[in-house]
């Protein structure tokens, strides 16, 4: 590596990490906004003009705040548990590609590690190893409520990364290859992934809102049941890193969910009227694959205010008796289109086909007495004046 690319890299890394801590900053304004939507009120508006200064006061009350230690706890894990969390969110970030990448060195390239060939591999197993944070943080605080946090979130993190990972496979056997960028240019080339594969793309955004611990499968930090999870014994800026690995993850699964079912910068019918544009067509896709992945930001967040939490049996339930038995059959078509030779259209009957029937049979299923059936909203009006 030359002096110049070496440069290159650490601006890249200075300013992914500026932004996304920004970020971060202001989702969690945004979040609180979009919930005082959904209720029907004003939300943070005291800092700043309409609230827009709340993010810096909030980080400066973390920063200012009293570092508490508590005398029974394992010094060195509680304070490993939260910097495993956030940087392992990070470290997913250096092959995601935010731009069109070239195989020539002396070209700039849009990802902190270009040409890394096994990316979709590596950023799964980065990301897996936060469950490693969550543990210790949950084991080393030696309270039972904290314990029973983190037990939750291996057995779910552990539990919903099988079907994640094989929804993608299908995506993997017709890409060809592991690369990030290479899955990007396959679906210029020919369609979206979620076009062909609606029942990988379902499997896959289920799979992420559980490994975020986003509702309704925020089950390791249920307030209601838990106290506060995992991270019940942290406070100050010990707790915002555990908050900022979580909201680095959404936006690191937000970025996967674009990339391979979405086309990343893609954009249908415009694409070569947007290449000739030079530097400008760059910015114009940036632009696209910000929008895209905002989008499912704001959908990470209305799913909070509108689904109610699932039972921890349903939780499981639903991975290894629904999801599992899904992603095989979506995989055993993919791989039948493959072999045959098929057009890959096939695979968007027969992955609809699939979604319907599993819709019906469950809603025809028996329910056992007191059991609250997901499929019918809850009547909140009857629940409240009881």
């Amino acid at each position: 590596m030359s002096w110049r690319d070496f440069w290159i890299t650490v601006i890249t890394i200075v300013v992914v990490m500026g932004v996304f801590q920004g970020a971060c900053a202001y989702l969690i304004l945004l979040e609180r906004k979009v919930a005082a939507w959904v209720q029907d009120r004003i939300g943070p508006n005291r800092v700043g003009p309409r609230g827009l200064f709340q993010p810096i006061a909030d980080g400066l009350k973390f920063l200012f705040k009293e570092d508490i230690i508590p005398s029974h706890v394992d010094r060195v894990f509680y304070l490993s548990a939260p910097a495993i969390a956030a940087s392992t969110a990070f470290l997913a970030f250096a092959v995601v590609p935010f731009g069109p990448t070239s195989s020539d060195a002396s070209e700039y390239q849009f990802v902190i590690a270009p040409r890394v060939d096994i990316g979709i591999l590596f950023v799964f197993s980065i990301t897996s190893l936060a469950v490693y944070g969550i543990i210790l943080g949950g084991w080393s605080s030696n309270d039972k409520y904290s314990m029973l946090g983190a037990l939750r979130s291996s057995a779910q993190l552990i539990s919903y990364e099988i079907p994640t990972g094989m929804a993608v496979l299908g995506v993997i056997l017709f890409t060809g290859s592991l690369n990030l960028e290479q899955a990007i240019q396959h679906q210029i080339d020919n369609g979206w992934n979620v076009l062909y594969q609606p029942l990988a793309f379902v499997l896959f955004l289920i799979g992420v809102l559980a490994e975020c611990n986003r509702l309704p499968f925020d089950l390791p930090e249920a307030e209601q049941e838990l106290v506060g999870g995992y991270h019940t014994e942290y406070s100050a800026l010990k707790f915002a890193l555990f908050f900022l690995g979580e909201y680095t993850h959404m936006i690191t699964t937000s970025f996967l969910l674009v990339i391979l079912f979405f086309g990343g910068w893609h954009v249908p019918w415009l694409q070569g009227w947007i290449d000739g544009l030079g530097f400008g067509g760059i910015v114009i896709k940036l632009g696209v694959f910000v929008f895209k992945v905002s989008l499912f930001i704001v959908f990470y967040m209305l799913l909070r205010w509108t689904l109610p939490r699932f039972r921890f049996d349903q939780l499981m339930g639903l991975a290894w008796k629904v999801m599992i038995p899904l992603a095989l059959v979506n995989l055993v078509f993919v791989m039948i289109v493959k072999e045959l030779g098929w057009t890959p259209w096939l695979l968007l009957p027969m992955s609809l086909l699939v979604l319907v029937a599993t819709a019906v049979l469950t809603a025809k299923l028996p329910r056992q007495p007191g059991q609250v059936s997901l499929a019918v909203p809850l009547r909140f009006e009857t629940m409240a004046r009881s």
